[in-house]
């Protein structure tokens, strides 16, 4: 009898909550992304303008896409602005994060101007930014700066890289309240201790911060990336894909074939590979990284 009890018990304590708390959200995941993931997958096999009658087009979009030289142009554009963005925002936000999870008050007060990026929409800066490279009447111009009156956007060998500054900017104050937020989760007795074994303050960061940090460091990288594929506002307000097609990243891409050549079929399909990147990269982080065995890196665990 106790042995049954004790089982029991155990059930009991081991259940956790019921399934149906979930049912709220994949209610609306499944109204607002299962559903309209299904239709764009349909809609990739069908021939559509947007307005007239939907045929059925089988494979002939995805072979037409995955020979169009625009979409394998915009492919590399993308995988471009994808790793070199994660490369330039990732260190930058985890020593900003260090640096602002301090204490000293100077370090909130210039927390502010780091998270001032945050405050405007990708429109406002896209406006801003295009202005201020302006050959014309830019920065470069009113100060009389010549390397700086460079034609950053018009030039085809510098417009992606300008995109990927202008990205950095926007995003690396999220990524650092990311890292802000982990560093300080880590429990000061680590730090203490080190300290007590002659560690110092880079030793501590490369032997302590980073390995108490490595699930954020997954959990941010998965953001910045996907995110890095869904870039759309930025480059269509500042370059519109040009000059030429040197700009033409998959989202733009997607956008400029159903909306402006009204081949939703083939805008579909773009979008289709944008999501299994998105979900390929997302799966192999997270296994990498070991943040799906949900072990926990507290004090006292």
């Amino acid at each position: 009898m106790r042995k049954t009890h004790q089982r029991s018990t155990e059930k009991t304590l081991h259940k956790g909550p019921s399934l149906w708390y979930a049912l709220p959200a994949l209610l609306l995941f499944g109204l607002f992304a299962a559903i309209p993931l299904v239709g764009v997958v349909i809609l990739s096999l069908t021939n559509w303008d947007g307005l007239g009658a939907v045929t059925w087009n089988g494979v002939g979009n995805w072979i037409r896409m995955l020979h169009d030289p625009l979409v394998l142009n915009g492919l590399k554009l993308t995988v471009i602005l994808t790793v070199v963005s994660w490369l330039v925002q990732t260190p930058i936000c985890i020593l900003l994060g260090v640096f602002m999870a301090g204490k000293q008050r100077y370090r909130a007060f210039l927390s502010v101007f780091y998270f001032i990026p945050l405050l405007f929409s990708s429109t406002a800066v896209a406006i801003a930014f295009k202005n201020l490279l302006d050959p014309q009447f830019g920065l470069g111009k009113a100060f009389g700066w010549k390397w700086l009156a460079h034609n950053w956007l018009g030039d085809p060998n510098t417009a992606l890289w300008t995109l990927i500054v202008v990205v950095s900017w926007c995003f690396i104050p999220l990524h650092s309240l990311l890292y802000q937020g982990a560093v300080r989760q880590i429990p000061q007795s680590l730090y203490e201790a080190a300290m007590l074994d002659g560690a110092g303050t880079v030793r501590q960061f490369f032997s302590i911060t980073l390995p108490q940090i490595k699930y954020t460091f997954a959990t941010d990288s998965t953001l910045m990336i996907v995110g890095s594929l869904t870039y759309f506002d930025l480059v269509y307000v500042m370059t519109a894909g040009g000059p030429g097609n040197a700009t033409r990243i998959l989202p733009l891409d997607m956008y400029l074939k159903g909306f402006k050549s009204y081949d939703m079929g083939g805008a579909s399909v773009v979008g289709v590979i944008i999501l299994v990147m998105g979900i390929v990269i997302s799966l192999l982080l997270n296994k990498l990284s070991g943040s799906d065995k949900m072990e926990s890196q507290m004090e006292g665990v």
